[in-house]
């Protein structure tokens, strides 16, 4: 496979076609920057914390080095029962993320490949710090890119113009401006009180040979300590920083475009979901991975059909600290890795794409001989959106990314 330059025609806006060079992305809207429109355009990130592995997500399925390096894990080609969805002839998408296939084919869907931070850092707890500030390599930078944007906005920085889902306020969302949490709506995951041993016995005693419902409480009690056991794994939970499993998302993704629809000044919008750090028994077409990707791409679904109107003016980012090793290891898992994909979507998205440098999979394009080479910084794309789909300007984007290196500016309209 040729050396392929994708970004050189991304857009994302009507009639705008924004060239940028080898490496980057850009996007652009419509709709006016003042007066009734300051919080028009909306912005959501979804953090999938543990590092996804974007290379079974977005799979090289038309290099032949794909499968070598997977034996066991890697997607097959389209055609066979359970294999990749085809994107571009090369690509294919996980058939777990099936109900985004509309949105491929609507062109509101696109991905950058090879991208993420140009920290080598393989810590989850690091690097998720250096995509939340947006300044690799520093750990002591106070506020999270996000926050600094709030204040970056015109208009007026009211609390609800910033949201964040999850147990607390990510590190994305802090700093000096006003930004609200709530927690989310699954709570299916956490321990409950019959985890305690005690009171588990007592309960046991009483249901478990119950005639009626034992049955129905020692099922219940099994798939809720599996789920648990699954959430709760040390290294695990180290990995998600908190987030919890992604089952909760659709309904959580309603919930927010219910929020955004009803308040027309809520324009930033955070959730992060765990569950990524798949070191073991990640699967193929079905297993661990398709199970964490199957509620995320239902979500994403059924963010954008309820977002309704507000879709056309929103851009949805979902992104992972670093990716994971393109060789599968020996327990059938993939451990850390470098470059990863970024997700695009958006009703101005020109989607329907793989953009990025991307250099395939042979031995000697992998970075360390290991995994994906991270060809384009995650701050290009975040800092295109933030110009040309929210209309900051340069300086404003200078100290939203700061030390940014100049690898999508500056921008030309053609």
């Amino acid at each position: 496979m040729q050396r392929r330059d994708f970004l050189s025609s991304m857009a994302l806006g009507a009639s705008l076609l924004v060239p940028v060079g080898r490496s980057a992305w850009a996007a652009s809207a419509g709709g006016g920057a003042g007066g009734t429109n300051l919080t028009r355009q909306k912005l959501i990130v979804v953090m999938l914390r543990g590092a996804v592995d974007g290379m079974n997500v977005v799979a090289p399925v038309g290099d032949a080095n794909y499968r070598r390096l997977r034996p066991t894990i890697g997607l097959e080609a389209p055609g066979a029962d359970g294999a990749a969805l085809d994107l571009d002839g090369y690509f294919g998408l996980h058939p777990a993320l099936a109900p985004l296939m509309p949105l491929w084919r609507q062109k509101r869907l696109a991905f950058v490949h090879a991208s993420g931070s140009p920290d080598p850092s393989r810590s989850h707890f690091d690097a998720q710090i250096y995509m939340e500030t947006a300044t690799p390599g520093r750990k002591s930078t106070p506020d999270g890119w996000m926050n600094r944007l709030v204040a970056a906005l015109p208009g007026e920085a009211a609390a609800s113009r910033a949201l964040s889902i999850g147990p607390l306020m990510p590190r994305i969302l802090s700093g000096a401006a006003p930004a609200i949490n709530l927690p989310n709506g699954a709570a299916g995951t956490r321990v409950d009180v019959l985890d305690r041993p005690a009171v588990g016995a007592a309960f046991d005693q009483l249901y478990a040979a119950h005639a009626r419902f034992g049955r129905a409480y020692s099922e219940g009690r099994v798939a809720h300590r599996e789920v648990v056991q699954a959430a709760m794994s040390r290294e695990m939970r180290l990995a998600d920083n908190g987030a919890p499993l992604p089952n909760g998302f659709p309904d959580d993704a309603a919930r927010l475009a219910g929020l955004m629809r009803s308040d027309a000044r809520m324009q930033l919008a955070f959730i992060a979901l765990g569950g990524w750090d798949t070191h073991a028994n990640q699967g193929a077409a079905t297993g661990q991975l398709a199970n964490r990707l199957a509620p995320v791409g239902l979500g994403l679904a059924t963010l954008a059909q309820r977002l309704g109107p507000l879709f056309e003016h929103t851009t949805i980012v979902v992104m992972s600290e670093f990716g994971r090793t393109a060789r599968q290891n020996g327990n059938g898992g993939t451990d850390h890795g470098h470059g990863n994909a970024m997700w695009l979507l958006g009703g101005r998205v020109a989607g329907g794409k793989v953009y990025g440098d991307w250099q395939g999979v042979g031995d000697d394009a992998l970075n360390e001989g290991r995994d994906l080479p991270v060809t384009t910084d995650f701050r290009s794309v975040l800092a295109q959106v933030a110009e040309k789909h929210l209309r900051l300007p340069d300086r404003q984007l200078a100290t939203l990314f700061p030390d940014m290196p100049g690898q999508a500016l500056p921008f030309q309209l053609l």
